[in-house]
């Protein structure tokens, strides 16, 4: 699952970024404040049916941006499951048998009369 997550995300990353890019080089519908200073050129950068191909190009990318956003939410969901699974098995699994404390430490010292005598 950490994988997929992993992967998931780049490709979420990267095609933000490629969403990002390809509205950016797109023409303005009402020409933005290039037209309001006169800049607005009747040329345009990649051809006159350029327009319709990023606008087609953009919706697809867009389908696979939420695609994808779907796919990350479902695999952090699952992610965070396992961790939250994880922590609580192992905070309520018994500790074992604990080690007896070291001598002299909340127990009574032994008496002399219960240790066998050496002669």
């Amino acid at each position: 699952m950490n994988f997929l997550f992993w992967l998931t995300l780049v490709l979420f990353i990267t095609v933000s970024i490629l969403l990002i890019l390809l509205i950016l080089i797109q023409k303005g519908r009402g020409g933005g404040l290039a037209s309001a200073f006169g800049g607005a050129g009747g040329s345009t950068a990649f051809g006159s049916k350029t327009g319709d191909v990023l606008t087609w190009a953009t919706s697809i990318l867009f389908g696979v941006f939420l695609l994808i956003a779907i796919v990350l939410n479902w695999t952090a969901n699952a992610r965070d499951a396992a961790a939250k699974t994880a922590s609580i098995t192992t905070a309520t699994l018994p500790a074992g048998p604990t080690p007896p404390p070291p001598a002299g430490m909340g127990t009574a010292a032994p008496t002399p009369s219960s240790q066998p005598a050496s002669h």
